[in-house]
This record gives structure tokens, sequence and C-alpha cells, in this order.
């Protein structure tokens, strides 16, 4: 069963094309990484696949009644901004809404998945702290942490890894990883394309809107992808400890 399906979904800005006839979908399983230079329309295809945007063609998630599409996707855009000073468990807790009657308060089960969240996040210890005191790279994993305890099928973050130290950086990567193999999905767009060789099952590129090439990892980070559509040579080996993929020179 998809838990995301896109029909020549299109998107425009000043009616100018960002994206152009995407087509594609995600199954239970797979940890799928969003790639491409800046300005491909990575964040655009994120945001008009779950309606944030108007765009055309179909996406299933965007057809959904909003309540219900909050329990099938949860999702974490690029800001980071946290307006109120509120702890990093009650903010972790928001996650919960969806599943909650209105007013309710969390019931055993929200609170074993904020609980769950924290600790797969490697929270406890800031768990009773000001959110609005913490780091960009903390607040990054509050986040992340919040749309795990949304407990959904699929989960979409926009440079969820940015900021994040090496450590915290693969952590991260192993989490999405983990959501896959435990069958859910991830759809998560980033820049660092070595972590996305080695924790990702599946890429998709994009260049200039448009969807390039869609596969494992060691077929779409090609020396010919790499050159067309990033403008650069790099490395890929299959090692006894995994994949090894590193970008080296800009291309004249």
């Amino acid at each position: 069963m998809s838990l995301l399906v896109l029909n020549s979904l299109s998107a425009h800005r000043a009616k100018l094309p960002v994206l152009e006839d995407i087509t594609l979908d995600i199954q239970p399983g797979e940890c799928i990484g969003l790639i491409g230079p800046n300005g491909a329309g990575k964040t655009t295809l994120m945001r008009a696949t779950l309606g944030l945007l108007p765009f055309e063609g179909h996406s299933s998630l965007a057809a959904l009644p909003p309540a219900k599409r909050a329990r099938a996707v949860a999702w974490m855009p690029q800001s980071r901004e946290i307006a109120w000073p509120v702890s990093v468990a009650t903010l972790i807790a928001l996650g919960r809404i969806p599943h909650l009657p209105r007013g309710a308060s969390l019931r055993p089960a929200d609170q074993a998945a904020v609980r769950a969240a924290i600790t797969r996040m490697g929270l406890e210890d800031m768990a009773g702290r000001t959110v609005t005191r913490l780091s960009g790279g903390e607040r990054a994993r509050v986040l992340i942490a919040r749309t795990l305890a949304q407990e959904t099928p699929l989960l979409l973050a926009d440079e969820p890894i940015a900021g994040l130290d090496p450590a915290h950086q693969i952590s991260t990567m192993q989490v999405f990883a983990d959501l896959a193999r435990e069958g859910r999905a991830a759809l998560i767009s980033l820049h660092d394309l070595g972590l996305a060789a080695r924790h990702c099952t599946r890429l998709l590129m994009l260049s200039a809107g448009r969807l390039v090439a869609d596969g494992p990892p060691g077929e779409v980070l090609s020396e010919r992808n790499m050159a067309q559509v990033f403008g650069v040579s790099a490395y890929y080996s299959e090692t006894d400890n995994g994949p090894v993929f590193q970008p080296m020179e800009v291309l004249p």
C-alpha cells in the first residue's frame, strides 16, 4: 500500500515553473533522500505534496481532509523558529494533537509516544529545559522528536540534519533508517550526499524542477548525474563498512 502517490505534480511561482510533471510513489519500508542543487525545487515539492501551496496534478496526501492528513504524515519544515518558551517535553507533546479529541489531555499512550521520541533522539537530559534557550542544532533535534511523537506512517523532513554536529547527523539519519526498517517511511531533503548514500534506500534527484533520477544511491549518484546536475566530480565506493561517497572537485 502506497503511503504517497504523486501524479504529474507541477507548481509555479509568478507564472514561472518551479516543479514540472513529478510522478512517484512511496512505499512502507523506504528511507528516501530528496537531493538536488539549491533552487532545484526540493522544498516546493514537499510543501506541494502536503497541500501547503497551490499545485497542478495529484497528491494523495493533499487530497486527504486535514485531520486525516495529520495522522498520515508528519512534517518538519526547514524553519526552526519557536515562539513559545515551553519545555522541550511540552513541545514534543504537540505531535500528539492529531490523535487527541479536542481539548483532551495526554493519555497514557500519548505520554508513552512522547517518552519514546525523547529517548530516540537522545533528549532525556534536556526534556525539562526551555526550548527557546537551546542552540539551533538542539532545536532541530527537538523538532524531529515532535514529528516522531506524531507516530505517522510517513515522515517528511526538510533539511533536518542541517546545522547538526557529525555525531548527531549520523544518529539522526540512523533514526530515519530505523523507521523504514520498522515498516514506516521517511522522505528527507538533504545536501550531505555521503550520508544519503549510507543511510537511504532510495534517492530522488531534482534538477531545475524536474525529477532526473530515481533509484538506489549507487545508481543515482553516478558520475554522469553528478557532473550534469551538480557540476562536480565525485568518488563512490562500496566498502566493507558500507558505501562511501564524496564530492571531489568543481568541474570546468
